[in-house]
């Protein structure tokens, strides 16, 4: 059993003991921390939105949630199946205080998770999830008297509202869409993108759709994080039904996967690359990914006369540096793509809207798009460290050694070469330095990350 406590909410396996898995207990504890949060921090009334994805646990923590916001006198606004965009633009249009998403993003089945947003339907700030986990930790909240109960209003349009949002996108062509006449496979791991994905294509314009698991009953048919290994069945199909495109989702969609026509990967990096390609074509601006991204974007926005920025790893630092840059377009190379247009929060609608304009407007095929952009590889790595080792020591020692280099410490350590990068981070979830390392083959990423790999293991 698993219990992982963060600035950003709370997760962990269901079952098992209080305070080792996401029990009940569990559940009705956090909640109502956030829920004291939200009332200190708002005079008067207060209301909440909730919304989940479709995970197995889904309907059990939904009630234990809705209740016991009740029990504070917050009046609960629950829009049932929805995505982690559909939530957040829940929050801003109903004018809530904040919101609850119940989902566990790319984990598997027995995980689920209360994501946290504040009245700006984002995602709450390190000081603020500092403050939520002490209330918790204090159990210092206080319950409503019978007469000051909260109410619960049901509101199943929000799916709907969502996509009538992304058709009203000045950047996203509905027309431009249907005269395309695209064949599009989905994947959507019968999770809450099994509602969405197909209605947003049907009303952009796509009537020809290959729909893999689109039932929304939290059986995961494969591992759901978007990753090529897991993408496997898809690929397949879109050769085999001679697709134009894929698009694959995670549980709760705020992650977007693109597959080519002959199902080779688009790349999940690539995904933010094009959508910002497309957006800069037409306004010159500024982007933003996290550091852990490709170089790809900072090149295609150069290109484009704009101006890149880094941000530290996590959604809230990159929506950070998106306002402090007036960023036209940001993200992470997950596959999540931001748009400030919409809304400040990763949305694989908008994804899908931006993106299927672009391959449009451009007349090529999916494979031949990918081409265009600056080929980039990542290899990812980790050392597995053990208590005695000075983690922040050997950053330094690092650090020092390539003081020649570009070096960013906003978020552990990266190092920027001529033709190539390398980061290193201390996870917060799990006893381990993860290096990143990007280069223009694999085989240099993979050398880069050996390179710093035996750097490490030098000073351990």
């Amino acid at each position: 059993m698993t219990l992982i406590k963060s600035i950003s909410g709370i997760r962990g396996t269901i079952g098992g003991r209080s305070g080792e898995g996401l029990s009940p207990l569990d559940v009705v504890k956090f909640a109502s921390a956030y829920g004291q949060w939200a009332k200190q921090r708002h005079n008067g009334r207060i209301k909440v939105v909730v919304g989940r994805d479709a995970r197995i646990s889904g309907e059990m923590v939904n009630n234990l949630v809705i209740g016991s916001l009740q029990g504070l006198g917050i009046d609960v606004i629950n829009i049932g199946l929805a995505t982690t965009p559909t939530t957040e633009i829940a929050v801003t249009n109903e004018h809530a205080q904040g919101g609850i998403i119940l989902t566990a993003s790319h984990n598997p089945k027995q995980w689920n998770a209360l994501k946290l947003l504040n009245e700006k339907g984002e995602f709450l700030t390190a000081e603020d999830g500092a403050e939520v986990l002490k209330i918790a930790e204090e159990e210092s909240f206080i319950f409503a008297e019978v007469d000051d109960l909260g109410k619960v209003s049901v509101n199943n349009t929000y799916n709907d509202f969502h996509i009538q949002h992304v058709l009203d996108l000045k950047m996203v062509d509905a027309d431009a869409i249907r005269k395309a006449d695209f064949t599009v496979a989905i994947d959507c791991v019968n999770s809450v993108g099994g509602v969405a994905i197909p209605a947003l294509l049907k009303a952009l314009g796509v009537q020809k759709i290959i729909e893999l698991y689109c039932e929304p009953n939290g059986q995961f048919p494969h591992n759901p994080e978007p990753l090529p290994e897991n993408l496997t069945e898809i690929s397949k199909v879109i050769k085999d039904k001679k697709a134009d495109v894929g698009f694959v989702v995670d549980p709760d969609v705020d992650r977007l996967a693109i597959i080519n026509e002959d199902g080779s990967m688009f790349g999940e990096e690539y995904t933010l690359v094009a959508v910002a390609d497309y957006l800069l074509s037409h306004k010159k601006g500024n982007t933003v990914s996290n550091l852990s991204s490709s170089r790809a974007l900072a090149d295609v926005t150069r290109a484009q006369g704009g101006e890149y920025e880094p941000a530290a790893v996590g959604e809230v630092n990159v929506v950070a540096k998106m306002k402090e840059n007036n960023a036209v377009i940001g993200g992470e190379g997950n596959g999540g793509v931001i748009y400030p247009e919409s809304h400040y929060g990763r949305d694989a609608l908008v994804g899908i809207g931006l993106f299927l304009t672009h391959l449009a407007k451009k007349g090529i095929k999916c494979s031949d798009l990918r081409a265009q952009y600056p080929e980039y590889h990542i290899s990812k790595n980790k050392i597995e460290l053990t208590p005695e080792i000075d983690v922040d020591g050997i950053l330094k020692s690092i650090e020092e050694k390539y003081k020649n280099e570009n070096i960013n410490t906003i978020d552990g350590l990266k190092i920027d070469f001529p033709d190539k990068w390398v980061q290193l981070r201390k996870s917060n979830t799990e006893p381990i330095i993860r290096i990143y390392a990007e280069g223009q083959s694999m085989l240099a990423a993979d050398n880069l990350a050996q390179t710093i790999i035996s750097d490490i293991k030098a000073l351990i």
